[in-house]
């Protein structure tokens, strides 16, 4: 391999036992690892954050079966990439057939993955897609249901240590020397400070050999050097690990406790990251469960904002994104609906429920031995201000209260509103 290429791609594992990590998938036994000893390859889903072997497992997978491997990335292919493809010698008159691996497929639309789906179908192509986004939201049903989805876990640095120590006497071959740690604690410096990727970790031990004094054929990398380095190679990318998960929630919460500065602040660092997909669904969850019925009209702005911002992609992304986030940070706040579904659910799930009352229910006819015929059931409009009184809920839960109106200025104009109208009916 090229010694320009990063050491991550020259220290890429080439076989199942050099994986790190992912042992309740490639251990002895266990699923994947069986299904890739096969060679018979099923359409597969990897699901994961980064840099934890994903691309590395597909690359094994293409090297030990008869199939002709192709890459492409969702973030920068086109419908007409995956034209030429389906075109190729390989689909048109090869026996081998293609082993397509799809990195980032949450970025292709509905419309490019139903471009694959005929070639999936009658096996003309089998498909290995990755992605560090809950598959079940961003990949097209269809696809979905005729892959297996396996899980790759967040990496310890435990996991990534022989990673590192290997990809370290890589680099001594390469320099012709030796390479020496000042302590075992530079190596944990180098496992810890990566957050869970091992890409970003051979990085880091590359840079540390390449700053570090040579004297004579050692070199030795301090703790110092490491320190300095490992940051660096880690600043950019906050996708993995905990830093993640805690500048997702630092966003929803500046967006709800209404600090656009914030709020637009953490947006910043995911769009940084290069984490559309996150911002995307917390922002839309963010309008839906803190603002909600206070305004309700900022739902469809938000929605119509994201969008925009899948539509154009980044760095653009990033404007439409700020102004729904400046928006829901400013705008009144109200979690009455998300209480509400939520006791409503608590209710079904402890076995409170029963059936549904008769006047209701989509029948005409009640049998012989009914004891009360007929449904019954009063239509709303045939009364004045289109209401009138009758009960919805089941016998067993009728005097429930799922709903108490905010005190923001629209659900108090409803909750007037509906006062006047049920207290004249009554």
């Amino acid at each position: 391999m090229d010694v320009n290429s990063p050491l991550a791609d020259r220290a890429r594992p080439q076989t199942i036992d050099e994986v790190v990590g992912q042992k309740h998938l490639l251990g002895e036994k266990m699923p994947l690892r069986r299904i890739i000893e096969s060679g018979t390859i099923p359409n597969m889903i990897f699901y994961g954050p980064s840099g934890v072997g994903k691309t590395t497992v597909a690359s094994i997978i293409a090297n030990n079966c008869n199939k002709r491997l192709y890459r492409l990335n969702a973030t920068t292919a086109s419908t007409a990439d995956i034209k030429e493809i389906l075109s190729s010698p390989a689909m048109l008159g090869g026996d081998r057939g293609i082993l397509l691996y799809l990195d980032e497929i949450q970025y292709f639309t509905k419309k490019q993955q139903q471009t694959l789906l005929e070639s999936i179908e009658n096996g003309d192509i089998t498909l290995i897609a990755s992605t560090t986004e809950n598959p079940y939201f961003y990949v097209y049903n269809a696809i979905l249901s005729r892959s297996t989805v396996f899980e790759f876990k967040q990496l310890t640095a435990e996991d990534i240590r022989p990673a590192v120590l290997r990809a370290t006497r890589i680099m001594e071959k390469e320099q012709a020397c030796t390479v020496e740690f000042q302590s075992d604690e530079v190596v944990d410096i180098i496992c810890r400070g990566c957050g869970g990727d091992v890409r970003k970790a051979l990085n880091a031990v590359e840079l540390s050999v390449l700053a570090s004094d040579r004297n004579g054929d050692k070199i030795t990398v301090t703790k110092e050097t490491a320190a300095s380095l490992t940051q660096k190679s880690a600043m950019r990318y906050d996708r993995e690990g905990d830093e993640h998960y805690d500048i997702i929630s630092a966003f929803q919460k500046s967006m709800r406790g209404s600090d656009p500065d914030a709020a637009v602040h953490y947006l910043g660092r995911l769009l940084e990251s290069g984490d559309l997909p996150s911002a995307c669904r917390r922002l839309m969850v963010c309008a839906c469960e803190d603002v909600g019925l206070a305004y309700p009209q900022i739902i469809p702005i938000v929605k119509a904002a994201v969008d925009i911002a899948l539509a154009v992609g980044l760095p653009e992304a990033r404007i439409p994104l700020a102004d729904a986030v400046i928006l829901v940070a400013v705008s009144p706040k109200s979690n009455s609906a998300y209480d509400a579904i939520n006791a409503a659910m608590a209710d079904i799930e402890s076995g409170k429920s029963g059936p549904i009352p008769r006047a209701l229910q989509n029948k005409h006819f009640d049998g012989d031995d009914a004891a009360v015929k007929g449904q019954h059931y009063l239509y709303p409009h045939s009364f004045p201000d289109h209401y009138v009184e009758q009960q919805y809920l089941p016998d067993l839960l009728k005097n429930s209260r799922y709903y108490d109106f905010g005190d923001n200025k629209t659900e108090q104009a409803f909750k007037a509103y509906w006062d006047k109208i049920k207290g004249k009916n009554k």
